[in-house]
């Protein structure tokens, strides 16, 4: 029997048609994955560059020419607000270099058409506008999608990509993918604001250094030596630049010296003074520093304590005034041959004089309003004969404020109480200080900062 011969040209037809799908999948595949490949590539690279470049300018330069490729778009534009609140075209990438120029005239047309504040109106508002205006420009033939540049959910601006295409569509993928340039943009914008904003840090601190440097040079550096007393001081700052103030002043031009405090007279008298600007930080500190240099010049002119106080607050008083701060000041002086202290008080809080004889605490006070709240404030003298041991403490309202985690105050009462054992058992000044110091601190605990300037001063009787 002979066989019927199969037909190969059908057989080949067959195979055909079976392989020419696969090859085409495959094609699609091979294509598919090379797109994802340069996609990655692309947005690994703009990672890169926002990791890498300190220029934001630099960075923005980027932007639309990555928006463009992962797009496959004819070009694409990135828009900011300015301070004002106009749109500036702030970058742009078209393929075509011939048409670039006519592309950015019309953009430039279409954002200076806008003046917004960034959130004044809904997103979705904003950017319509801008999208109608786009069109205006470019004309009906040029596709756009736009999608909004948002830096702490505050619109900053617009990413644009631009087609000519007719057959050119936003994809799901394609949107995505114009969302996550915008989202790096925004996170450059953000890293540049707060680079800007830690340089500003710095500076400051830098500056808060050097005020704080030269206060701690104007307050006393160590306490004189005066016959027949013995001293001791601190002060605290709760910022590194307080208005709590101290000092010891030579009364007359004899006892300026040339080095420290060595070679004065004997019999000659000091001025011992402390005082509280209200308020804390830079400006409490420059108005401690200008009161200082003002307090110095009156005690050398030889008036009695009240008298001192009474010119220091006509001089001060105007520049007080314009800066809404008062001052708190006790003036005292002591004379170490008569052992008598004369004072007055400009609504500080008193001093306190423990009697050595009697074991007991009296105030130091007298009446006198703060320095600056009224030009024509008068102010009283007042005197004491000290005796041997007797101690007074001159502070400030940090120490009597201090609070506990609870919100109890120190207080006044715990004050007196713990300066009175510190001038029973503690052997001198410099110990009570120490003292006073660790019960505030103690009381304050470990785990909360003070808010206020602490400052005392300790005179002690031989």
């Amino acid at each position: 029997m002979s066989q019927v011969p199969s037909h190969p040209t059908e057989s080949n037809s067959s195979a055909t048609t079976d392989v020419t799908p696969v090859v085409a999948l495959k094609e699609l595949v091979a294509r598919l994955h090379r797109e994802q490949n340069k996609i990655q590539d692309l947005l690994s690279s703009l990672g890169f560059a926002l990791r890498s470049f300190n220029n934001l300018n630099q960075f923005l330069e980027l932007i639309p020419l990555m928006a463009t490729r992962v797009t496959d778009a004819e070009g694409s534009a990135l828009f900011l607000y300015k301070p004002n609140g106009q749109i500036r075209l702030e970058q742009l990438h078209w393929q075509d270099s011939q048409q670039r120029k006519n592309i950015r005239k019309a953009l430039e047309n279409a954002s200076s058409q806008i003046t917004l504040v960034p959130n004044s109106v809904p997103l979705a508002t904003t950017t319509g506008i801008l999208d109608a205006q786009m069109h205006h420009y470019l004309g009906p033939d040029v596709q756009i999608f736009g999608t909004a540049i948002l830096v702490k959910h505050t619109e900053r601006g617009w990413l644009y990509v631009l087609s000519r295409d007719p057959d050119y569509s936003w994809t799901e993928t394609r949107q995505k993918l114009v969302r996550l340039v915008a989202d790096q943009t925004a996170v450059a914008i953000e890293n540049d604001e707060l680079a800007v904003e830690l340089r500003k840090k710095e500076r400051l601190d830098q500056e808060l250094e050097i005020g704080a440097e030269i206060q701690r040079r104007l307050l006393p550096r160590q306490c004189p030596s005066i016959p027949g007393v013995v001293l001791a001081a601190r002060c605290k700052p709760a910022n590194r630049v307080g208005g709590d103030y101290y000092d010891f002043i030579p009364t007359n031009h004899h006892q300026l010296p040339s080095n420290n405090h060595k070679g004065s007279a004997e019999d000659a008298c000091w001025g011992l003074v402390i005082g509280d600007v209200m308020g804390k930080g830079v400006p409490a500190g420059l108005i401690m520093t200008m009161m200082r240099g003002m307090l110095r010049g009156e005690v050398l002119h030889g008036n009695s304590a009240a008298g001192i106080l009474q010119n220091l607050n006509r001089v001060m008083y105007a520049d007080l005034e314009n800066s809404h701060r008062f001052v708190t000041l006790f003036y005292s002086e002591y004379n170490p041959r008569t052992r008598i202290l004369s004072y007055s008080n400009a609504a500080h809080n008193p001093p306190f004089w423990w009697h050595a004889a009697t074991k007991n605490v009296t105030r130091l006070d007298t009446l006198g309003m703060l320095i600056g709240l009224d030009a024509n404030s008068q102010y009283e003298d007042a005197h004491v004969q000290l005796e041997s041991g007797d101690t007074i403490i001159y502070y400030t309202d940090g120490l009597t404020d201090a609070s506990a985690a609870g919100g109890d105050r120190f207080d006044e009462e715990n004050f007196i109480t713990s300066f009175n054992f510190a001038c029973r058992y503690c052997n001198g000044p410099q110990e009570i200080v120490d003292y006073l110091f660790d019960k505030v601190e103690e009381f304050i605990g470990p785990d909360k900062q003070n808010t206020d300037d602490m400052t005392l001063v300790v005179l002690q009787i031989l």
